[in-house]
C-alpha cells in the first residue's frame, strides 16, 4: 500500500521524486513520511521552507488518499487541499520526518456518509515535522474529496 502510494506520488507529482519523499510506515494513528535533507536544503543549510511545506501538504494528502482509495474503496477520486495553515517553529537540520495524524473513526464515518450521499466531503488533517522530539513545523489543512 505505501509502496504503491510512493510510486503514485513520484509518477504523478514529479517534485516528490526530486525531494525523495518516502511514505515510510503507519504507526499507531500516524502516517510517517520522510525525505533526506540534502535535496531539500536552503542557503542556511537547514530545511527549505518550500520543501517543508510540500512535505506536510503531500503527507496530509496521502493520508486522505490512503483512507478514501485504499480503506473506503473509492477509486479515481479528486483530492485537493482547499485551505491550509503552516507554522514554522524551528529550523530542520536533519532528515525531514513528518507525522500526519490519521482521521478518527468518527471523521471517517462522517466522510463516508457524505461521499455516499453527496459525492463529496472534506477532512481536516494535521501534520508535523519533528526533529529530536521538537515540533519544527505545524500544519493543518482542509482537503476536499470528490468521487
Amino acid at each position: 500500500m505505501l509502496k504503491k502510494l510512493k510510486e503514485k506520488l513520484h509518477k504523478e507529482i514529479p517534485l516528490t521524486k526530486y525531494m525523495q519523499i518516502n511514505p515510510k510506515k503507519i504507526k499507531e494513528n500516524k502516517l510517517i513520511t520522510t525525505a533526506p535533507i540534502e535535496p531539500n536544503i536552503n542557503d542556511k543549510q537547514t530545511g527549505f521552507a518550500g520543501s517543508l511545506s510540500t512535505l506536510v501538504t503531500i503527507s496530509a494528502w496521502s493520508a486522505c488518499y490512503l483512507l478514501v482509495e485504499e480503506e473506503l474503496g473509492f477509486k479515481n477520486t479528486m483530492i485537493a487541499v482547499i485551505k491550509s495553515d503552516t507554522s514554522y517553529r524551528a529550523p530542520v537540520t536533519k532528515e525531514l520526518y513528518c507525522e500526519t495524524t490519521l482521521p478518527s473513526k468518527e471523521d471517517i464515518e462522517r466522510l463516508k456518509q457524505k461521499l455516499d450521499s453527496k459525492g463529496s466531503g472534506s477532512l481536516r488533517i494535521k501534520s508535523q515535522i519533528i526533529e529530536e522530539e521538537k515540533v519544527c513545523v505545524d500544519f493543518e489543512g482542509i482537503y476536499v474529496i470528490k468521487i
